[in-house]
């Protein structure tokens, strides 16, 4: 699934974007800024959307509402994902403790996530896409797959399977050898607990349980599609067109599976330091610079997958 090479075009000279995809220094310097308080709006804005759901399922007192919640707590978690992931790379808030302290205890957390274990294992990733220290290589490895396979995958990510057994493994942490990660399997933990607490004292117990299911089902679903999107059947290079899918970017997509602009993947490999705010015009440059082509862009993540699958 990767390129060929003679897809790869040279970048066209006398633009902000260099030969290799980064943007020369100026418009990197652009690019760079974080607008915090929009930030920090963002944030708030996910945590009030999340809570809406709930008031908006108990206002109309259907049980359909509440199915719908489920499926949207899938993009809830998916939200809150992206968000701890842009703290991950520190650029979500200008000053470090804060941007660390949001990525902790107002997304990671809540997500079932330890934003510091997660930064170190992601920077990896930057560092050598497909080398020895890949964390996530299990993800996107041996595609493209057969049909059934990926099927199969499929099914047991919304069955649950994956889910429980990462969930296991994750409280497998709380009385490992490792005091960093029993510390922050023990945060998490404690965020879920004040969760539930808080839906029994509100009378909305269920709630916390379609929260968790839903990161048991739903979640591991749109991870798995949205990581197979990002690296599935691609190789180790130099060139991040040749590790990292560009796919053309959809109002549903960005809404169910890619949210905060993360489907700008290639733009994102290309230069890691880059907030999601500028990554859209970030790739719009690399387009316009001849560093990504009609070639090699998929009109879809649906594209994409059939690909994935086509054996």
């Amino acid at each position: 699934m990767v390129p060929d090479r003679a897809l790869l075009a040279p970048v066209r000279t006398g633009g902000s974007i260099r030969a290799d995809g980064r943007p020369d220094p100026e418009f990197r310097e652009q690019l760079r800024h974080i607008a915090s308080f929009r930030n920090a709006v963002s944030v708030a804005s996910l945590w009030i959307q999340t809570i809406g759901l709930v008031v908006a399922a108990a206002w109309i007192g259907h049980p359909l509402a509440w199915v719908a919640v489920f499926v949207l707590f899938g993009r809830a978690h998916a939200q809150f994902a992206a968000l701890m992931h842009e703290a991950a790379h520190r650029l979500l808030f200008r000053n470090r403790a804060v941007n660390d302290w949001a990525g902790r205890w107002l997304l990671g957390y809540v997500a079932f996530a330890g934003p510091d274990a997660y930064r170190r294992g992601h920077m990896a990733h930057h560092r050598q896409e497909f080398g020895p220290d890949e964390p996530d290589m299990a993800l996107y490895r041996d595609y493209p797959i057969k049909r059934d396979s990926f099927r199969r995958k499929l099914i047991r990510d919304a069955t649950g399977q994956t889910g429980f057994k990462l969930l296991r493994s994750l409280l497998a942490g709380l009385f490992g050898p490792d005091p960093r990660s029993r510390r922050t399997v023990r945060s998490i933990v404690a965020v879920q607990l004040v969760l539930l607490a808080v839906a029994i004292v509100l009378g909305r117990w269920y709630v916390y349980v379609l929260w968790l299911a839903s990161y048991l089902t739903v979640w591991r679903v749109i991870n798995r599609l949205r990581a197979i999107a990002e690296h599935g059947g691609m190789r180790a290079s130099s060139d991040r067109r040749e590790t990292t899918h560009s796919v053309r970017q959809s109002w549903p997509a960005r809404f169910m599976l890619v949210p905060y602009h993360i489907g700008w993947h290639l733009a994102h490999h290309a230069d890691s330091g880059i907030p999601w705010r500028n990554l859209p015009r970030y790739h719009r440059e690399l387009i316009a610079a001849g560093y990504v082509t009609a070639d090699i862009e998929y009109p879809s993540y649906g594209a994409l997958w059939r690909k994935l699958a086509s054996g």
